[in-house]
Parts: C-alpha cells; sequence; structure tokens
C-alpha cells in the first residue's frame, strides 16, 4: 500500500487545544482511534517534529501526516442516480436529495451517497470516506462537496477546518422570529439521548447566524449561515431560541397551525415528516487551481409546496 502525506494547518480557533484532540477536525473521515495511534506511532508531526499527543497547539503550525492510502473496505458500489451540478478531475459538487443517507452506519450499509459515488467513480476508493469531507443528514437536502484525489481531499479538509468554505441553508421554522440573528450556544451530545445534540456548557463552540426571508401567520422562512459545523447545528440553534424547524422529527415541537389555516396549509404541515431544511449555496476557493467556485441549487419540490401553502394562507387570511 503506498504511502501519501497528507498536510493541514492548525486553525487559530483551536490554539490551546490537545494535539490529539485537534485532529480530527483536520483530518475528516478518519476516526479518533486511528489518528491516536498514528501520533503514538510517530506518524503525524507538528511543525515538522514528533510531540507528546498532549502537546497544546498555538494556532499556525503546519501538520503532516505520513499516513497509508486506504481504500474503502467492505461497501459497493450501487447504481444510484446523482445530480451533479459540476464535476471536474478533482471535485464532484451534488444536489443531495431528501431521504439518502450520507455514510453507511448501522442499519444503513446500503443506498448511501458513499455507495453511489464508488459507482459513479471506482477511483474514489483510493480516498478517504470515498471523498466525502462533509455531511448532510439524512432528510437534509441540498449542495455538498466531494473530493475525486488525496490531495483534494486534504485541501478541502484544511479549508473546512478553517472555515473558508461557506455554506448557505434555507430553513422553515415554527413561530415568526422578530428579526433575524445568531446564536452562539456550545453543542455536544445530548446526556440521555444518543440520537440527539444538546446546547451544554462545556461543548464545542457552535455559531449560527441567521436572517428572515419571509414572514407568515405562524411561521418563518429563514436563511442560515454557519461559522461552524457541528452536527444537527441549525436545528438544535434553532429549537433553542423557540423556533424549531417545521417537520423536524427529533427537535421539533409538534404541528403547529395558524388559526383558522386552510386546508392546504394542514395537509401540508401534516404531510411535511422531516426537517424543511436545505443547503442551497455552497462557495470555495478550488483545491488545486485556486478559482473561486460558487453554487446554488433550488429547494425540492416538497419544500416548495409547503412555501406556496404558507403563502396561500396568507392571503387567506387577508381576505
Amino acid at each position: 500500500m503506498a504511502e501519501r502525506f497528507f498536510r493541514a494547518e492548525v486553525p487559530a480557533e483551536l490554539a490551546g487545544q490537545r494535539f490529539d484532540q485537534i485532529l480530527p477536525r483536520l483530518f475528516h473521515g478518519h476516526s479518533r482511534a486511528r489518528l491516536a495511534a498514528e501520533v503514538k506511532a510517530g506518524r503525524i508531526w507538528l511543525d515538522g517534529q514528533e510531540v507528546a499527543p498532549r502537546a497544546l497547539v498555538h494556532g499556525g503550525e503546519q501538520v503532516t501526516w505520513k499516513g497509508l492510502d486506504e481504500p474503502v473496505v467492505g461497501d459497493r458500489p450501487e447504481a444510484i442516480q446523482l445530480a451533479v451540478v459540476f464535476e471536474d478531475a478533482d471535485l464532484i459538487v451534488l444536489n443531495k436529495p431528501a431521504g439518502l443517507v450520507v455514510h453507511p452506519g448501522a442499519g444503513n450499509r446500503a443506498g448511501t451517497l458513499l455507495n453511489a459515488l464508488l459507482h459513479h467513480d471506482p477511483g474514489l476508493a483510493q480516498v478517504p470516506r470515498a471523498g466525502i469531507v462533509h455531511r448532510l443528514d439524512k432528510d437534509t437536502s441540498g449542495l455538498l462537496v466531494v473530493a475525486r484525489t488525496l490531495p483534494a481531499h486534504t485541501a478541502l479538509v484544511a479549508m473546512l477546518a478553517a472555515r473558508n468554505i461557506h455554506r448557505r441553508y434555507a430553513a422553515i421554522v415554527n413561530g415568526v422570529p422578530v428579526a433575524g440573528g445568531t446564536v452562539d450556544a456550545p453543542l455536544d451530545r445530548h446526556p440521555s439521548d444518543r440520537l440527539r445534540r444538546a446546547v451544554r456548557e462545556g461543548g464545542r463552540p457552535s455559531v449560527t447566524h441567521y436572517r428572515v426571508r419571509e414572514k407568515f401567520r405562524a411561521h418563518a422562512l429563514l436563511q442560515c449561515e454557519l461559522e461552524s459545523g457541528r452536527t444537527h447545528q441549525i436545528r438544535v440553534h434553532m429549537a433553542h431560541v423557540g423556533h424549531p424547524l417545521v417537520g423536524d422529527p427529533l427537535y421539533g415541537k409538534g404541528l403547529r397551525l395558524p388559526r383558522g389555516a386552510t386546508p392546504q396549509l394542514a395537509d401540508a404541515l401534516r404531510g411535511f415528516k422531516r426537517q424543511a431544511l436545505h443547503a442551497e449555496h455552497l462557495a470555495f476557493a478550488h483545491p488545486v487551481t485556486g478559482d473561486a467556485l460558487a453554487f446554488d441549487a433550488g429547494p425540492p419540490q416538497d419544500f416548495l409546496d409547503l412555501l406556496d401553502a404558507l403563502r396561500e394562507d396568507v392571503d387567506h387570511g387577508r381576505a
């Protein structure tokens, strides 16, 4: 198996943290256990030198990992249709549909985006996690980027850690915020439910900015932008400020209908069984050429149908 060098720079915001604890932020797609073992084996260096796992970083250091190519093992290609927005020798940008799991896991060994990618490009078996550097929840739709080569993967992971990949989301929430705002609340695993995340003191710093695009009688369409990219971040943060996403099975608080809602709106809300969240915009510098890239994808039809029902309900209430 061939050796490859993976390189990344320690972002300034990680200053003061332990070397072994920051590595999963720099090398997405690799387990904490494997990275810790590689540090102990002297294969991951900080500024060209071996350091103890507990060494503290200051920000700006260069991390080099003399790792082995690690093909995807045990995951088989599947002919699942992909909505490819952009593709070149280094990248694939996809518009993921709601309902598609990104990574195989317990109970989802097949029918995932990873399986589809291995069919689309068999060479992705030689890239960690088949090139997937960030994820979307199963029932969140929208844009994500996949690296087709190890150099592109290494560069994109570093860009993600340095917050140089811009992502914007559209969300439909319960309640009507007075105005936009920022949610700055640390996130961690829920203390009793392994499927959930929660705002917890001592959790990982997490910041979400949101702006109200459109107000309805008991709901709103928001634009959300992330400073960090934690699991379920928008879903948890919006629930934390009293505006959970419509249809969210984990963080929602049940069906909310405005007084005298139209039958169309009642049916649309009852029938919307996933979080109303769509990754609509993705922008970053090409990891090889440095060219500025930006992509947009409109929401899927179920999201648009719900918006239409909300707008019709507003018109009905004015009549």
